[in-house]
């Protein structure tokens, strides 16, 4: 199946919240995949910058993402990160055409 959307995005947290933040962050990552239809779904904590989470995703379509914008998951990840300390965050999705391994 080719991805025709990709979403790259960062959340910011202060450092010492991480330890908060991850089990969140799993939970939110697996009830992705489980019930959202994704392709790919990759969440890293950036080595350079502490307390910056980077995301990078991929997406059958702009339906599946907005499906995905609304899942009964989303809500209570986005209440924890609050919770968690949550910063700044910032995300973009491109329409992706062609495609091949590089």
């Amino acid at each position: 199946m080719d991805a025709c959307v990709a979403v790259f995005g960062y959340l910011r947290f202060p450092p010492e919240k991480l330890v908060l933040v991850r089990p969140h962050l799993k939970v939110l990552v697996e009830a992705t995949y489980q019930h959202d239809g994704c392709i790919a779904y990759d969440v890293a904590e950036d080595l350079f910058d502490p307390g910056l989470i980077r995301f990078s995703e991929l997406w059958p379509s702009a339906n599946a993402l907005q499906q995905h914008l609304v899942a009964p998951h989303i809500e209570p990840w986005r209440v924890a990160a609050r919770a968690c300390g949550l910063l700044d965050r910032k995300f973009t999705a491109y329409s992706l055409g062609e495609s091949w391994v590089v």
